[in-house]
């Protein structure tokens, strides 16, 4: 069994109506895994709110305050630039900390599933809100659920964590909270930050003091496509496993490296997002008894990309060969009425619009040089 974590209310999470973080995803990717009947109601976990104690984990307590007033317009403007509050990529919203707090209570539901358990698997589509800080707000995210769930790990558990993070965007937040601790891996593959935020990632950042080797970072040029991400991501997360033996892994899947996505510069299918869970589910497999809690991230293709991409790390959990073929007619006659966008008829999307990579071979190189010169550590 892998539980689901959902409720209506996770999809609050809302900045306005014209962010391009848009949580209906999660509802398109649990409609698309009913309507391929994986998801079942007996297959939903209903999430609980965070409460302060456990968002201490993460976080500062001057911040969490802050985000409760600025959730009810009560923070200067002074304080919101402070804890980067009201800004362009996290402006405030009504009720803020609640609906923040629900996000990451989702993540500790799905990590108390799996220790205590009641499953080998379980995913929060709705977490993975990898930029958030101690004492800011970063990059869409205001509370970081992955910091808070593997320090929460740590402490009720007991447990030495490998967090993956795949997104194109580097987990910093995630990252740097645990940049001296050796019980806590953080990898993470993701565009170089010469043209993407947040700027950092580079393979020099492998962690400092006792937590030393402790992070490794795969940034792949822009215009990576799919044979070199998977190649690079393949050989290094194997690696990462075998030096540090995890108990756990927390994995978190932003679905914004695909070609279509609005925000980045990488250039992989749907057979990266096909192929990457099923590489984890054998590492949890091999080194963690199975045990493995999937998040979300970023994906801003909310119709075309994101609900696809999520669908196929439930199918993988399930322990079910890549979902491929016709998307069910079903799901695209519900949603295409509320797409400006075409919904692919096909898992594979059509690539008539794909274009290829003048710099393919140059860009191969140095994704090679670049898994080189970090494995060559371990």
């Amino acid at each position: 069994m892998t539980l689901f974590v959902y409720d209506d209310a996770l999809l609050n999470y809302r900045f306005r109506d014209d962010h391009p973080f848009n949580q209906m995803r999660l509802l398109l990717t649990k409609s698309l895994l009913e309507t391929n009947q994986l998801l079942t109601d007996n297959d939903i976990l209903q999430p609980r709110i965070a409460t302060d104690e456990e968002l201490l984990l993460g976080h500062q307590a001057e911040y969490i305050q802050a985000v409760k007033y600025a959730g009810s317009n009560k923070l200067s403007a002074q304080d919101c630039e402070k804890f980067g509050l009201n800004s362009n990529d996290t402006p405030n919203f009504e009720a803020m900390h609640h609906k923040c707090a629900l996000l990451v209570g989702a993540t500790l539901t799905a990590v108390d599933a799996v220790l205590q358990h009641k499953t080998d698997t379980a995913c929060n589509f709705a977490g993975g809100l990898h930029h958030g800080f101690r004492g800011r707000a970063s990059g869409f995210c205001i509370y970081n659920d992955a910091t808070v769930a593997i320090e929460y790990i740590k402490q009720h558990y007991q447990k030495r964590v490998l967090y993956i993070d795949t997104d194109a965007h580097h987990g910093d937040g995630v990252q740097f909270a645990f940049y001296n601790d050796k019980d806590v891996f953080t990898y993470s593959i993701h565009e170089t930050g010469r043209y993407l935020f947040p700027g950092t990632g580079s393979i020099h950042e492998k962690g400092d003091g006792d937590g030393y080797l402790y992070s490794m970072n795969l940034p792949v040029d822009a215009y990576t496509e799919d044979d070199s991400f998977l190649s690079t991501f393949e050989k290094s997360i194997v690696r990462a496993c075998e030096f540090f033996q995890p108990d756990i892994i927390l994995s978190q899947n932003g679905a914004d490296a695909h070609y279509l996505d609005p925000l980045t510069h990488l250039s992989v299918t749907h057979r990266t997002f096909q192929q990457i869970p099923h590489i984890v589910n054998q590492c949890a497999k091999t080194y963690t008894q199975g045990k493995w809690i999937a998040l979300g991230g970023g994906g801003y293709n909310i119709f075309q990309v994101a609900p696809l991409a999520w669908a196929q790390v439930y199918n993988a959990m399930k322990g079910n060969p890549p979902l491929t073929g016709s998307i069910p007619q079903a799901w695209i006659d519900k949603w295409q009425p509320k797409a400006q966008i075409k919904i692919p008829a096909e898992w594979n999307e059509d690539l008539t619009g794909y274009e290829a990579i003048p710099r393919r071979l140059d860009i191969e190189e140095k994704n090679e040089q670049t898994l080189e010169r970090v494995i060559m550590h371990y």
